[in-house]
């Protein structure tokens, strides 16, 4: 295989919304190079990017495939996206170390939630975008009513290429304004007949020219002057234009094509080529230390892992982009994301599972290697001496939770090995051993997204296993200030035990003054602050321990101990288990013994005053609320609305955005467990969205005696 120079290498991530046909797509166009010799189908189970077992089992994308084509003299590295919103993280990593996205859109749906969230996210990376109108022949499809759609959701910037003569099951036949050609094929696909514009469409032809071509001069002074001179730019003109607007994302060319048939794929592939960004056209990429890193083979050589999978029959493989320099096969290099060493023994152009070994890869392209010792999804590997480091890549917040166990216990060990692996292979699958619940959460976009892990889990790994509905992560607080007094006292033979606590109990804010004078009943109690504690907790808010003990009453050395069971109880809180937040205790009277009292009596005795004291402060439960944010068509906006409501949602308005109504609310964690389901079933899968933490909030009475009930009986049963 030809070595590619960078200035021979364009990167392009195929991206779309499930369904949309892109793997379709992307088998008709290695066809078009040569590179297959006959397409497969999704139905078939036979496509180049559609390879894993998981993937044939649900004939969906679940992971991104990288393949290239050899085409007019250079590389095109392209990236398959899978479609589903759930699989989104592929999607970024692919825009994240590619130049160009084509957004394919199904002409029978339109603009869809999945393409919006797309195009938003090439837009906050600043990616040149072409949008490919497929599945023109569909009985539903409609080629004016989408780019209507278009331009209402994306802007005038939306640019005609090419328009069909007909959609529905008579699409055979576009014109093509950029080089002024009819292009018609027979029922079959394939290879087109090229013919001048008929004279009945030659009057739209030209004026859609005439705005092509004025796009084109807009981003070029230079040609902006001679297209007013002479009315027109000749064909490298244009492509210099078009290429300089994509750049700037300031027209996104629109193609016609029907990949089920290999209508207008070539077409579309010779645009590829010849217009879109070079590798060394857009903007260097940044490493951590805020340095462009301008991609030159002459460079020291600094490879981006994007990307690791473990596939059959290979094991593990690493694919990356050469960022800077030239990659050989021999080379050592140092992760310098896991301070460890390297060698690259084999470097391979990748055709979905077809790895093609290769001596040499410049800087821009995309390969792979395999059997890597430490490498993981987002390391940086470099030679001696280079010290780039990168991590530009972000994903979006889980959506979705799950706690998740082996059905056998014993597997529990095996089961983190590989959820280990899982995320490594998609860092949007998270994983995380919560102390505070006792189970591990595994976290992901959508029910899909945790269906596919559960599936590849028990039929690759054959590891039976168990979803289960995630606990709540519930924090306890007061409300007023409580005393109480506990003694703890034990003798059974020889030394015994004694420690006598008095402690008084406030809700803790941020800046409040100093503990100075309580009153209960007919008492009063003067607090005399000898210093205070302000222990952070790692789950958020403080304890705030004041130490007012006069007299000696308790020896300091007994003040830690005291602390000790204070925390005790911080960490199980008395009503639910949950941990508890935002107190201040003053310790400010006590007794103990010459002989008895000891460290274990004074955790024992503060643990229970704290208890005493915690339920007699008007105690509340606070759950953990999120701010969600809701894309929705306008004809189902009611019946979101009505669906929020009934998870005790907060609606904090309404929006229209980009043709979607958009709904903002703060909606309680609890309520949120099966909102992506619900969400895809009341919309039709039309509808996405967001969630972020946002505050702990109070929860209902009802809810409060109803989680305290059930804390009552769980620990009765035990």
């Amino acid at each position: 295989m030809k070595v590619y120079q960078t200035n021979e290498i364009k990167n392009i991530a195929l991206l779309g919304s499930k369904g949309s046909g892109k793997t379709t797509l992307a088998e008709a166009m290695l066809y078009e190079c040569g590179v297959i010799k006959r397409r497969g189908s999704v139905l078939g189970k036979n496509t180049v990017c559609d390879y894993f077992p998981v993937e044939k089992e649900y004939g969906y994308s679940v992971f991104s495939t990288v393949f290239y084509a050899e085409f007019l003299n250079k590389k095109l590295n392209v990236i398959d996206c899978p479609g589903a919103d759930d699989f989104v993280g592929s999607a970024i990593t692919a825009l994240n170390v590619t130049d160009t996205g084509v957004i394919v859109i199904n002409s029978q749906y339109g603009v869809e939630v999945g393409t919006q969230n797309i195009f938003r996210q090439t837009a906050s990376l600043k990616k040149p975008v072409i949008f490919a109108l497929n599945q023109l022949d569909g009985e539903k499809a409609d080629f004016e009513n989408v780019v209507e759609q278009m331009r209402e959701v994306f802007g005038n910037k939306i640019v005609l290429v090419q328009y069909p003569l007909a959609t529905g099951p008579s699409f055979n036949s576009m014109i093509d304004v950029l080089l002024m050609k009819k292009y018609s094929w027979g029922p079959e696909g394939g290879v087109p007949t090229i013919e001048d514009i008929p004279e009945e469409e030659l009057e739209r032809a030209n004026e859609l020219h005439a705005k092509l071509v004025e796009a084109a001069a807009e981003n070029d002074e230079t040609l902006m002057e001679k297209f007013f001179d002479q009315g027109h730019l000749n064909e490298d003109e244009m492509r210099e234009g078009i290429r300089k607007g994509l750049v700037d994302r300031s027209l996104f060319p629109v193609f016609c094509v029907c990949a089920e048939k290999d209508m207008g794929v070539r077409r579309m592939m010779e645009f590829l080529g010849n217009v879109v960004p070079f590798v060394e056209d857009m903007p260097a990429p940044v490493n951590t230390a805020g340095d462009e890193v301008v991609p030159d083979s002459n460079g020291p050589l600094s490879l981006f892992v994007f990307k690791t999978t473990v596939e059959p029959h290979i094991g593990e493989v690493s694919y990356f982009k050469v960022m800077s320099g030239t990659l050989t096969t021999g080379v050592d290099l140092d992760n310098v994301s896991r301070d460890s060493k390297e060698r690259i023994a084999q470097v391979y152009c990748v055709c979905g599972q077809i790895k093609t070994p290769v001596d040499k890869l410049c800087a821009g392209d995309l390969g792979a290697t395999v059997k890597m010792k430490d490498v993981r999804t987002g390391n940086t590997l470099d030679e001696k001496g280079c010290d780039y480091a990168f991590d530009f890549i972000k994903y979006p917040a889980p959506k979705y939770q799950r706690a998740i166990r082996p059905v056998t216990e014993s597997d529990a060990e095996k089961l983190s090995v590989i959820l280990t692996r899982m995320h490594e292979e998609d860092p949007t699958w998270e994983v995380e051993q919560s102390k505070e619940l006792k189970q591990t959460i595994l976290s992901g976009q959508g029910e899909f997204h945790l269906r596919t892990l559960k599936w590849r889990v028990e039929n690759n790994d054959k590891l039976p296993i168990v979803f289960e509905e995630p606990k709540i992560p519930y924090r306890e607080t007061i409300t007023k200030a409580s005393r109480a007094d506990y003694r703890h006292k034990k003798q059974s033979g020889g030394a015994g035990q004694f420690g006598e606590v008095h402690i008084i109990i406030e809700p803790y804010t941020e800046g409040m003054p100093a503990p100075d004078t309580y009153r209960f009943g007919n008492q009063e109690f003067k607090m005399n602050v000898r210093d205070t504690q302000e222990i952070p907790l790692q789950w958020g808010g403080k304890l705030v321990v004041c130490n007012c003990i006069v007299g000696g009453a308790i020896d300091a050395r007994f003040i830690p101990a005291i602390v000790k069971g204070l925390m005790d109880r911080m960490e199980q809180g008395p009503l639910t288990g949950s941990y508890a937040r935002d107190v201040r205790v003053c310790i400010y009277d006590g007794k103990m013994h010459p002989v008895d009292s000891n460290e274990i009596s004074f955790r024992l005795a503060g643990r229970n005053a704290f208890s005493e004291a915690f339920r007699n402060a008007n105690p509340k439960v606070l759950e953990p609320v999120y701010d969600v944010e809701v894309m929705v068509p306008a004809d189902v906006m009611g019946d979101v609305m009505s669906d929020l409501q009934g998870r005790r949602a907060i609606i904090m308005g309404m929006s229209s955005e980009n043709g979607f109504e958009k709904i903002s609310a703060k909606v309680p964690l609890k309520e949120m467990s099966s909102y992506s389901t619900a969400l895809s079933s009341i919309t039709g899968g039309r509808s996405s969205f967001t969630m972020k933490f946002a505050s702990y909030e109070l929860v209902p009475a009802d809810v409060q005696e109803k989680l305290l009930k059930e804390y009552a009986d769980s620990h009765s049963d035990e």
